[in-house]
């Protein structure tokens, strides 16, 4: 299967369909619409990088929550890792298993470090199902949570201001 692109401002988020908890099927576009969805591709549960970056998303949950965001991990990782990786260090967002790497290609996510390791990227998407933003780095994990929660409270505001002048009229 050829990579496709790596989707940017503007693309529509694909409709693709992952393993989660339990082994049940979450369709991503069912989860868009309420809230923005901040979407993590990350390469292997329990490395270092992830880790790091999970604890992270996890400690700053609460401020995506309030801001009006959800946040969703997806690696190549079995259901069965996802469980055990979100127990062990108390996750309490949506981990989903792409172990054929389907959704990864959709989304044209990269590998990295000459193609032996799956690349990072983080997707923030709109209530519309519009990303908004994408950010790759294998390294700079912190940036990627920094970069999210700072769009998704831009897009907060943007959608009380919204709210706001349709509530005028």
């Amino acid at each position: 299967m050829a990579r496709s692109k790596l989707l940017k401002e503007g693309d529509a988020v694909p409709d693709v369909t992952l393993k989660g908890a339990g082994d049940r099927p979450v369709r991503l576009r069912d989860l868009v619409g309420q809230k923005v969805l901040v979407v993590y591709f990350y390469p292997k549960d329990d490395s270092p990088g992830c880790t790091a970056q999970a604890c992270s998303l996890r400690d700053q949950y609460e401020d995506f929550v309030a801001a009006g965001a959800e946040v969703v991990g997806i690696s190549g990782d079995s259901v069965t890792s996802h469980e055990g990786f979100a127990t062990k260090h108390r996750l309490p967002f949506v981990l989903l298993s792409d172990a054929g790497g389907e959704v990864r290609d959709a989304f044209g996510v990269p590998p990295s470090l000459l193609g032996l390791i799956p690349g990072r990227v983080t997707f923030v998407v709109d209530r519309k199902g519009v990303i908004r933003h994408a950010f790759e780095s294998q390294l700079r994990v912190g940036e990627h949570v920094r970069r999210a929660l700072e769009l998704v409270r831009t897009l907060a505001r943007e959608g009380e201001a919204a709210t706001g002048a349709s509530a005028a009229k």
